[in-house]
């Protein structure tokens, strides 16, 4: 008998005795959206290969697939998609917000604020159905584009200019940052941009989409779930890892000077970015897709040097470090092409992110319980407390 009441203590205390150092391998929950996979498949949303959403779909699609939880037919797409474009215009309280704006100010503050405003102002605001979620979540796909380069205009001091809300997400938002696009050039831009928003639109219980599923948890609103995901995406240890990589590039500046800077890299022990990931050992699978991408369009522009420098630096890790990039490795290449700001890698990152953060956040409250872990204590042994009269 003492044994088993042994046993059942052991396995009460148990949950509260593990320790693993920032959660690594521990299994937090359980999610219908993604599945990080280390086979051929490299990753897949709702079943779908990474790779066949990424060769075949629009980022439409996929934003439905993961908000709605299936792919839509044709006629539940266009529904879809014109959703978004109606949903373009920034609110005004939103537009006087951005005026008040002044160069210098770090663009992911502001995207947390703008969000964080836009759900002040959200018709839905104190709607926290299912279906008050979903019609935010659209309305968030049409608005973040908009926010994220109505932003960047005013910091880098330009003049306001009429805004086009056509098209679809991808050539909208790439029309919004680099302006007009033209011929087979513009038409291969598009789909990089498309194919990098459907690869970073949804990574399982990474830092961001985990925060935003802790807060969701608490019942609160969704737009305080994703301000909660872009405050913790902002941190150089999750977000920005592109644009360390094109600030890399841009520093190394000509491929013949690529080699000797990544071996003195690695003679100082500096961290080279762009290689490795927490989940994905053995290589990521989405960054062999966009590689292509980076490359075709390299050649189209008749400019080869940040993929070359790149893959210099490529060649090297594996070499000495059995390293292989992530995607945010080429995928700074390709932005770098299309001339994209680096500081706005992590606000595009946004851009394709919400749906993930949107889905996780929706789903930890259809089967809700509060997150609340254990903290293993390493503080004083217990102490006798001394009235302050007597402490010298």
């Amino acid at each position: 008998m003492n044994e088993v009441m042994q046993e059942q203590a052991a396995a009460k205390l148990a949950p509260h005795t593990g320790y693993s150092p920032g959660l690594e391998g521990v299994i937090a929950g359980e999610s219908e959206i993604c599945q990080v996979d280390e086979g051929d498949s490299g990753l897949r949303y709702r079943g779908y290969a990474i790779g066949d959403l990424a060769e075949w779909s629009s980022f439409e699609e996929v934003a439905h697939l993961l908000l709605v939880g299936r792919l839509p037919t044709g006629t539940e797409l266009h529904t879809f998609s014109d959703l978004i474009v109606r949903n373009r215009q920034l609110p005004d309280p939103v537009e006087r917000f951005l005026e008040t704006l002044r160069p210098g100010l770090h663009q992911m503050d502001v995207l947390r604020t703008g969000i964080s405003l836009l759900g002040m102002t959200d018709p839905d605001a104190q709607d926290g159905s299912p279906e008050g979620n979903l019609r935010k979540s659209i309305r968030l796909l049409g608005q973040v584009p908009s926010l994220v380069a109505e932003c960047h205009r005013i910091l880098a001091g330009r003049q306001s200019e009429t805004r086009d809300h056509s098209g679809g997400y991808a050539e909208h938002l790439l029309r919004l940052i680099v302006g007009e696009l033209r011929g087979e050039v513009g038409n291969a831009m598009t789909q990089a941009l498309n194919v990098s928003l459907i690869l970073y639109a949804e990574h399982e219980f990474n830092a961001s989409t985990f925060s935003a599923r802790v807060t969701a948890s608490t019942l609160t609103d969704l737009h305080g779930a994703l301000t909660a995901a872009v405050a913790t995406l902002k941190g150089p240890l999750h977000g920005g890892a592109n644009e360390a990589v094109a600030s890399m590039l841009l520093e190394i500046g000509r491929p013949e000077r690529a080699e000797s800077w990544v071996r003195n890299a690695l003679a100082r022990k500096q961290r080279v970015m762009g290689f490795g990931h927490r989940v994905l050992k053995q290589g990521d699978a989405r960054s062999t897709i966009i590689q292509r991408h980076a490359k075709r369009l390299s050649r189209l522009c008749h400019d080869g040097r940040w993929y070359d420098i790149a893959s210099t630096i490529d060649r090297i890790l594996l070499a000495e470090k059995g390293l292989r990039p992530n995607l945010d490795f080429y995928t700074a290449v390709a932005y770098l092409v299309m001339g994209i700001p680096p500081e706005l890698a992590t606000p595009l990152f946004v851009c394709s992110r919400i749906t993930g953060w949107c889905a996780h956040a929706m789903e930890q409250q259809r089967h809700n319980r509060l997150i609340r872990p254990r903290a293993r204590y390493t503080g004083p042994s217990p102490r006798t407390y001394e009235p302050l009269h007597r402490r010298i």
